[in-house]
């Protein structure tokens, strides 16, 4: 018996070997980060990073692959540091405000009105000898801090009246485990209260406590405006994040590689801004809508806020950061001056 042959066109062979190709250059990479992070992925951290995530796997000829995990998929913030501090996640995009248990250095970011609310002058102070010296201080702490980016500023809201520096008196606020931030409210005569973020919404409505501080974003989508009557857009505290990976990952990098990286996250900074910018216009707008009462601090008011504030909770920061906060505060007040 005899078989018969079975003639495969030649165009078939073609796209065959196209497809073989295709898959060969997907599966190129060397490298592979998992990423993940806290927002939405339709919020600017995100939208970001698919971008940054595009551009390095172009720029190593797919050689590093980013794969992202938004929505606290892999974990919430501190599982996720962890994970990358333990080498079981590769990479993480975390706000500075969770990283204070982690590196005692970071929680300067706590100290009210320390960056510029000015485009310019912070995204100066990040890229000098200040920001990279606080990139650095996670070296001692099982991670490599490779970029720093803005994510807004908080704003103050109250049941009570914020007519003024002075209606602060008496009130009390919401605020994270932080001597720092607790330090920002006694200067203004208020009292701050530790509490879980979680159970914030029903103790501002409860009159647990009268206000609470947080950007205009969050103000929004987690909906404080519906247990808030009033809001000062006082642009005094900095919600910054902090891009970390896993130490062992990054040294396996190629030098020319691991530049590619650091110099893509810096590159992208300016897109970041305002994608974060048109959130936080988006964000105003609709509280406004609401019927809240809202008032924008004048630059006079921001000014004073800061001389009020800013040395008691400079004071509680280089308590619990030490030498390390210290020498951190000399390079910002000389890079600040100017």
């Amino acid at each position: 018996m005899f078989l018969k042959k079975t003639i495969i066109p030649l165009a078939v062979i073609s796209f065959c070997s196209f497809g073989l190709a295709i898959n060969a250059d997907a599966q190129a990479a060397k490298f592979t980060a998992k990423i993940g992070h806290l927002e939405s992925a339709k919020q600017p951290r995100h939208q970001t990073l698919e971008i940054v995530a595009d551009l390095v796997k172009k720029r190593t000829n797919g050689e590093v692959e980013f794969k992202l995990f938004p929505s606290a998929q892999l974990g919430n913030a501190r599982q996720m540091n962890e994970g990358v501090q333990m080498g079981t996640l590769e990479a993480t995009v975390s706000p500075a405000a969770f990283l204070g248990g982690f590196n005692s250095a970071i929680s300067v970011l706590d100290i009210p009105y320390l960056l510029p609310s000015n485009v310019d002058a912070a995204r100066k102070l990040r890229a000098g000898s200040f920001g990279q010296a606080l990139l650095k201080t996670f070296d001692k702490s099982g991670f490599k801090a490779v970029g720093w980016w803005p994510n807004g500023f908080k704003n103050f809201t109250s049941n009570k009246p914020l007519n003024d520096i002075s209606s602060f008196k008496g009130q009390r606020f919401r605020v994270m485990d932080s001597k720092i931030l607790i330090e920002q409210f006694n200067s203004l005569g208020a009292s701050a209260i530790a509490l879980p973020f979680g159970e914030l919404y029903t103790s501002l409505q409860n009159g647990v406590v009268d206000g609470q501080e947080n950007p205009l974003t969050t103000i929004r989508f987690m909906k404080f405006y519906e247990v808030q009557k009033n809001l000062v857009v006082s642009e005094h505290g900095a919600m910054e994040d902090i891009v970390l990976f896993n130490p062992s990952w990054w040294n396996k990098l190629p030098a020319n590689y691991q530049s590619i990286i650091m110099d893509t996250f810096k590159e992208v900074i300016p897109g970041l801004e305002k994608r974060a910018s048109a959130g936080q216009k988006a964000a105003l707008d609709h509280i406004k809508k609401s019927g809240i009462n809202v008032r924008v601090a004048s630059s006079e008011e921001r000014s004073k806020m800061r001389n009020m504030m800013f040395d008691d909770a400079k004071k509680a920061y280089i308590e619990r950061a030490g030498d390390v906060g210290n020498s951190l505060m000399s390079l910002y007040a000389s890079e600040y001056a100017n």
